[in-house]
């Protein structure tokens, strides 16, 4: 048997150094089945998202010994996720219609004691007494000395589901990776134009800025020294140059983060908030309300959908 989980442990090393190269979604399902002489064994694991590793068990009576073992391997490939990991045991053949005489027996010595004493007279249904608890299936014996066997069995099939399943997360985290890259596609290709736009906008700042000094100081005498400063000062408040800049350089990140390894999904969100405070940040800057300004409003609106649809798909990245 400790050979036996040597080599398990050694195989679980081997697939989990592979298998942590790929990005993963949170979400997927896998089974495997195990069948011998008087039973079948089922282990099955179906996965969706959620902030850390939220792993659920379901086993038969009788299979506790097992359960620190389950949950050891399981945490070895699976970081993130709510995980429901189910173990289906069923006796197949003769032995699961075996019945245990002296669990029987108790019963029938139990009828005949409470018929004597109320004097009642008749003979006890056999039919009634094979459906009492405990009556029909192995004695519990069988399965305490079956256990260590069955738990080779229950680890194997759930290193083929994990197997399965991170197949399953990988393929899906495939499309999500397609769909994701569009999308910092979208956001640079927007940043780009806002940029054009930011730039042809600084003059037609300065020309209205210049228009509204001369309104409100009337006949007196404008300094261009003065009105340069004050235009210079208004086009720095107004400048998103620098929120460009980070905006494609997160971006890039992104990128790197998508085509590296697994367990980014955190990394990936906070990525998504910076995003999401420098189109803000570019919304607070806009330009005035000529076309350039409500031009910039758009795309600027246009970045923040993008980011919060990128932040839908990377809150199923493991």
């Amino acid at each position: 048997m400790s050979g036996a989980k040597s080599q398990s442990a050694a195989h679980l090393s081997k697939s989990q150094a592979v298998s942590l190269k790929s990005l993963k979604s949170m979400t997927g399902y896998a089974h495997s089945q195990a069948v011998e002489n008087g039973w079948s064994l089922r282990v099955s694991i179906r996965s969706v998202n959620h902030r850390f590793l939220d792993l659920h068990l379901r086993m038969p009576e009788g299979f506790e010994p097992i359960e620190p073992r389950i949950r050891q391997v399981v945490r070895e490939r699976i970081r993130r996720g709510h995980l429901d990991v189910t173990v289906h045991y069923e006796l197949t053949g003769p032995a699961a219609v075996g019945v245990n005489r002296e669990v029987a027996a108790a019963y029938l010595e139990a009828v005949k004691s409470l018929g004597k004493q109320f004097h009642i007279q008749g003979q006890p249904d056999l039919a009634s007494i094979l459906r009492l608890p405990g009556v029909i299936g192995p004695p519990a014996a069988s399965l305490e000395e079956e256990i260590e066997r069955l738990e080779g069995v229950v680890i194997r099939c759930l290193m083929d589901s994990l197997e399965k399943l991170d197949r399953m997360r990988e393929q899906e985290a495939s499309h999500l990776r397609q769909e994701m890259s569009t999308r910092l596609a979208n956001i640079t290709a927007l940043a780009g134009n806002v940029e054009i736009l930011a730039a042809r906008a600084v003059p037609a700042f300065a020309a209205r800025l210049e228009a509204r000094l001369k309104e409100l100081l009337g006949e007196a005498q404008l300094e261009p020294a003065r009105l340069a400063q004050e235009a210079a000062i208004a086009a720095e408040r107004a400048d998103v140059s620098e929120e460009l800049a980070r905006l494609r350089s997160h971006v890039l990140q992104f990128e790197e983060l998508l085509s590296g390894a697994s367990e980014v999904g955190k990394k990936l969100d906070f990525l998504l908030q910076e995003m999401q405070r420098e189109s803000n940040t570019l919304l607070s800057k806009t330009p005035g309300n000529e076309f350039e300004g409500l031009e910039i409003t758009r795309l600027a609106l246009e970045i923040k959908s993008e980011v919060e649809k990128l932040r839908e798909q990377v809150q199923n990245i493991e």
